[in-house]
Formats: structure tokens, C-alpha cells, sequence
């Protein structure tokens, strides 16, 4: 590590309405280390990224690179500045192949486009740092892992010095962010500075040179990778202590009556982008959590579909509580007693413009409904918006506030609220705790875990196998549409989930 920083914020304050994101932050970035940076939802991390990147102008503080004091008014001045950054969801144009997406990110192109130039660039990256990335490959048809690859190639390519990751390992199986892990090791030794936004301390630990924690939009300390640990980031991050993680019953809970879902040879068409479901045979029992494991974009969302009834079946059947369910709507399916946590809760679970009463209103309308239908009990839907955050040990929201003026962590844990506060008998949930911090996620997962001992199925789809063998009583794995692996935790390792979520089994023979 340089003897100097690459890049410094001081004083760095940011205020929207009603909130100040950054308070006189100051953040050192130096070239050859992998720089974690930490902190619960609203903490302001995010806020202070976009700011290095240019999507927001600091109402104060200055910027440093070499120095040299700095002006970054946009995400191409940012990356004059050889500043680059991987999003989330990545910004890559499917149809295109490896060449054609990294030459729309060059800074500079001549009159026609060298595409054998540039293909030969990328192999010598890719080489250089071990990606065995193929670079007249369609991006659509490469794995996620391979296509977060692609993201970094383009800002390497476009000489950035300078890396922000956001969420990286969260589309990735443990062996796969281990051999990310490997690559920032290789970075480090070119010189590159490399910012790590993650919510998995164990990450942290395992890869960042030094961390720091933000706390209500300040810095709350940074250390050096050898005076952190859990404990000490986690008393950091948060005022009050965090409660141990909620851990599945060794044995699971006897309920009488028929499988809260059951799935026979179910198909679907997997039209457009979606993935096609293939002989999909899956029971949830009364008193159990069955986990879905998979790399994002195996099925996971078409299988929450096709439950809700969202997405119809070509064949096979659907059964809820006994009943055949295969053709009902996504009204008759709510009536029945099943709760949803969407992917995409804000777009899917949500009206964003109706305040978060209306929202609330809208999840069960009949608990509600009074005088024939010509009022609503506002005072009872009050009384579950409070009820339903008290669960989750969270203070409630002020009910007059637009939805869509939550922050994404707080969407998350509004629809939480409403649909486990409906005392359903089967919960799909597809990544329940994404975006929220450790007492939210501890609380949800009490949730989740108290509606199984109640009798509840819950079919949980989540990106965190350390939450999956945490919680589940037996363990799927979704593969290009398919079962390809089922398991009790207690049995199984994460290292061999990790192998069938990326197909390594399904070479040796793996089936339903």
C-alpha cells in the first residue's frame, strides 16, 4: 500500500429533504488495498459512493485525487478521473457480444472500430488476471459471474485506477466470490485502489485490507483487517447490541393436513427473458421452510411466479392446502392464505405514489372493508401498520408518507410487515432480508421461523446461504430451471451447494 492516499473526501456533507446522508465525512483511499466499506440501510454509504461517481454534488467537502483538489460533476468526469464503478445491476447490453460492450465504455474510439484490437486487450487482461472470458461471446449467454467479469474488464480497459464494487459477491456461489477475492489480490499488486460495499462481515474479514463503518450518515471508525472482527464491526455499525442469529430447530415441527404447496411435473414457457421451469416437483409441509438455493437467474422469481399465478403452467399441477390450484388467479391464490415478499417489492408489492396506509390497506381490503364497501376502518389499519413494525422491532413509518419515498431497505421492510402480519399459511419468499441491516434481518428471520412453528409453510428463495442453512429444514437447488440438488443442511456443506447452483454437478450426473 502507497505511503499516500490516491484519493481523499473530507468534510463531505450531503443533505436531502428531512435528512442529512453525509455529515462531515472524511474517507482515505489508497492504491494496492481493497478498501470494505460498511453500514446499516440509511447509513449513508451509498449516498457517499454516488458522490465519488458523480451521480450526486456534495452540498460541502472536498474531493483529492494525488492532492490535487477535484470537481466531479458527472459519471464521465468521474471516470476522466479514473474513477470506475460495478453497480448492482450490471450495465451491460445482452445482445451484444464482450468487444462491442467494452467499446462502448472506451474513452476514446477512432473513426471505425478496431474489434480485433480490442478483443486482443481483453485477452490480455483476462489472461493477466485469470477470467477466461471469451470476448466474442454474447453477453446474454454467459453466466452472472462470468458477466460481472465483463464489468470489470470494461473499467480496467478504460484505465480506471480507481474501483468501486457495490454488492459484488451477491450474485455469486462461495467458490465463485472466493475467486473474486482472488482477482482483487491481483489488483492490489497493480496498484489499484478497490472499494468493497458488502453487507457479509465474513467477507470483509476475508478480503479487505481496511474498513470502515458508517453510522447515521457519519464515519464511525475505520480499522485495519487486524484489529476488526465481527463483534467489533457489528458494535460499530449499531448503538445498541445485535441479537444472535436465529438458528432452525434441529427437528421440524409435526402439523397435521396436506402440504401447504405441492408442485407435480410443473413447466412453464419461460417466454422473453424469463428461464423456463422444467419438471419441477416440490412439496412445502405445514411447520417447514424449504430453502431455494441458486445463482440469480436460474428460476428463482419464474418459480414465485408460477405460485402466486403470475406466470401460468404448460403442464403439470399446482395444489395449495390440498386444493388443485394450477389455473386460479393471483386474487383466488391470496384468498387462500399465501402471503408473497417479491423480488422487486417496491414495483411489485407496492402502489409507490398511495401512502403507506393505502398500501397497507390494499394487502387485505376485506379485513378492512366496512359499511357495505363505502368506508375503510383507517383507525385498524393504523393500529397493524404499528402492530406489524412492532413484530419486526423496527419503529412504524409515518402512514401519510408516499411509499416511494422510502428508501429501498424500508420498502423491504414495509411489505415484510404487512404480509407476515397476515397470519398466512404459505409464505413465498424470495430474498426477504435484501437491503436490510442486521436487527431487521434478525427480526425477519424470527418472523419467518415463528410462522413454521405456528404451522406456516415458507418456501424461501434467498441469495445467502448462510441464511439458507440458517433456516430452511431441506434445501433445493435451482439450475437453469431445474431441481438439481436436494438436501438437509445438517447433511451438506456450503462449498457442495455452491458447485450444483453454478451446473458443476450437473456435469457428473446430478438430477431431480
Amino acid at each position: 500500500m502507497a505511503n499516500s492516499p490516491l484519493l481523499t473526501l473530507r468534510g463531505i456533507v450531503k443533505s436531502f429533504p428531512g435528512v442529512i446522508a453525509n455529515d462531515q465525512v472524511a474517507l482515505d483511499l489508497y492504491g494496492g488495498e481493497v478498501h470494505a466499506l460498511l453500514g446499516e440501510n440509511g447509513a449513508g454509504k451509498s449516498t457517499l459512493m454516488k458522490i465519488l461517481y458523480g451521480f450526486y454534488h456534495a452540498d460541502a467537502g472536498e474531493i483529492c485525487i494525488d492532492g490535487q483538489p477535484v470537481q466531479i460533476r458527472s459519471p464521465h468526469a468521474a471516470r476522466r478521473l479514473r474513477i470506475g464503478m460495478v453497480f448492482q445491476e450490471f450495465t451491460l447490453i445482452p445482445a451484444m457480444n464482450v468487444v462491442e460492450n467494452v467499446a462502448l465504455f472506451l474513452p476514446a474510439l477512432g473513426v471505425t472500430l478496431q474489434h480485433h484490437q480490442i478483443a486482443l486487450k481483453i485477452r490480455e487482461i483476462a489472461e493477466r488476471y485469470q477470467f477466461s472470458i471469451d470476448p466474442w461471446a454474447t453477453v446474454g449467454e454467459l453466466a452472472i459471474g462470468a458477466q460481472q467479469k465483463v464489468e470489470v474488464l470494461k473499467l480496467l480497459l478504460a484505465d480506471s485506477r480507481i474501483l468501486i464494487l457495490d454488492e459484488p459477491t451477491k450474485v455469486l456461489a462461495d467458490h465463485e466470490a472466493q475467486g473474486l477475492f482472488r482477482v482483487f489480490e491481483k489488483l492490489k499488486q497493480d496498484g489499484y485502489a478497490i472499494v468493497f460495499i458488502t453487507h457479509k462481515l465474513r467477507e470483509v474479514l476475508a478480503c479487505a485490507d481496511r474498513i470502515t463503518v458508517m453510522r447515521k450518515g457519519k464515519v464511525a471508525g475505520t480499522l485495519v483487517r487486524a484489529d476488526a472482527s465481527e463483534d467489533r464491526l457489528v458494535s460499530l455499525m449499531f448503538d445498541t447490541a445485535i441479537p444472535e442469529q436465529v438458528r432452525a430447530r434441529q427437528t421440524t415441527s409435526r402439523h397435521a393436513g396436506p402440504a401447504r404447496l405441492e408442485l407435480r411435473q410443473l413447466k412453464t414457457r419461460g417466454e422473453g427473458a424469463a428461464v423456463s421451469l422444467k419438471e419441477i416437483n416440490l412439496r412445502v409441509m405445514p411447520g417447514e421452510i424449504v430453502g431455494i438455493a441458486g445463482v440469480s437467474g436460474n428460476g428463482q422469481k419464474e418459480l414465485g411466479d408460477v405460485v402466486l399465478g403470475l406466470e401460468s403452467c404448460v403442464t403439470g399441477q399446482k395444489f395449495l392446502d390440498g386444493h388443485e390450484a394450477t389455473h386460479w388467479s393471483v386474487s383466488q391464490v391470496r384468498a387462500s392464505g399465501v402471503a408473497f415478499i417479491p423480488e422487486n417489492p417496491l414495483g411489485m408489492a407496492t402502489v409507490p405514489f398511495l401512502p403507506i396506509r393505502e398500501n397497507m390497506a390494499l394487502g387485505n381490503l376485506p379485513r378492512y372493508i366496512r359499511k357495505g364497501g363505502f368506508a375503510l376502518d383507517w383507525q385498524a389499519v393504523q393500529q397493524d401498520v404499528e402492530d406489524s413494525y412492532r413484530k419486526l422491532d423496527v419503529p412504524a413509518p409515518v402512514v401519510y408518507m408516499p411509499v416511494r419515498a422510502l428508501s429501498g431497505g424500508n420498502v423491504q421492510r414495509f411489505v415484510l410487515a404487512r404480509e407476515l402480519g397476515l397470519n398466512p399459511k404459505l409464505i413465498i419468499a424470495l430474498y426477504p432480508t435484501r437491503g436490510l441491516d442486521v436487527p431487521s434481518t434478525n427480526a425477519a428471520e424470527r418472523l419467518l421461523v415463528a410462522a413454521r412453528e405456528a404451522g406456516a409453510g415458507v418456501l424461501l428463495i434467498s441469495e445467502d446461504l448462510g441464511q439458507l442453512f440458517a433456516l430452511s429444514d431441506r434445501l433445493i437447488v435451482l439450475y437453469r430451471g431445474k431441481i438439481v440438488g436436494e438436501c438437509r443442511p445438517q447433511e451438506t456443506s456450503t462449498s457442495e451447494i455452491g458447485y450444483w447452483m453454478t451446473g458443476a454437478e450437473v456435469a457428473h450426473g446430478a438430477t431431480n
